[in-house]
């Protein structure tokens, strides 16, 4: 009996290792933060993370909005209530998608690139090099990583609320004929600084989650049992932006039912 609950154990107690390995990784790369000469490599990480990935971002924002604008209207139309579409899509965007889909593209643009980078420096000897001049690894390469993506994630997540709506206001008045009027005063009265705070809310936890699971899995490619050398880092970037996918729809559950 004991030989059939052998291999759940070990996966919850790997499951369970891991977890506080990555907390304690996090709260070291927090605290290193405000070391010095952090700025310019926060400045430029912020450009890596956030900047190039603002295409993306806006491109999707824009799709998102027109089809949920499209969507609504025809199952609005049905009970008469074309007029509330501005405050479905509005809040729709605004409480969910846009923190979500923000993540999930910032994690497949960026967050598997962050993983790939920091596992072929790990694979390479970069981070023992580092050692040896005395530089600590986590400090050098992380904390910036962490700390543009919490600067980021907020503004990206805006750009697509905004974004977002606007899509709905093509889809909804431009093509559907929906009052402009109503449209934006539904919008302007329905959401409140509660709903706009509970966004950014989210976007902070994703941008903890993204930044750390990305970073933690680089940077520790090394220690894979199912590969080595160049799979190993190609493992560790698949593995990544698959749990921040999962850990980030499941934290949306966690900080909704936390927030409503």
């Amino acid at each position: 009996m004991n030989r059939l609950f052998d291999p759940f154990g070990r996966r919850v107690m790997r499951v369970v290792d891991n977890l506080g390995a990555a907390a304690i990784f996090l709260a070291k790369a927090l605290v290193l933060i405000f070391g010095r000469k952090q700025f310019p490599a926060i400045v430029q990480q912020v450009n890596i993370i956030g900047a190039r990935t603002v295409n993306i971002v806006a491109l999707v924002g824009l799709f998102t909005g027109m089809v949920m604008g499209l969507q609504l209207y025809y199952t609005l139309v049905q009970y008469g209530s074309v007029g509330v579409l501005g405050s479905a899509v509005a809040l729709s965007i605004i409480r969910e998608l846009g923190p979500v889909l923000t993540a999930i593209m910032i994690t497949a643009r960026a967050g598997s690139a962050m993983t790939a980078e920091i596992g072929i420096q790990r694979n390479s000897e970069q981070i023992d090099a580092l050692f040896t001049m005395r530089i600590d690894p986590v400090g050098y390469l992380i904390s910036p990583k962490i700390a543009a993506a919490i600067v980021s994630f907020p503004i990206l997540t805006a750009l697509f609320d905004l974004i977002g709506i606007l899509g709905g206001y093509i889809s909804g008045v431009v093509l559907m004929g929906v009052n402009e009027g109503a449209y934006f005063y539904r919008v302007q009265s329905s959401v409140d600084i509660a709903d706009i705070n509970g966004g950014f809310i989210k976007s902070l936890v994703f941008a903890l989650i993204v930044s750390t699971i990305c970073c933690y899995q680089g940077y520790f490619t090394h220690m894979r049992e199912d590969s080595y050398g160049a799979r190993s880092v190609s493992r560790s970037t698949t593995s990544a932006v698959v749990l921040c996918c999962v850990s980030i729809l499941v934290a949306d559950y966690i900080v909704t039912s936390f927030l409503l």
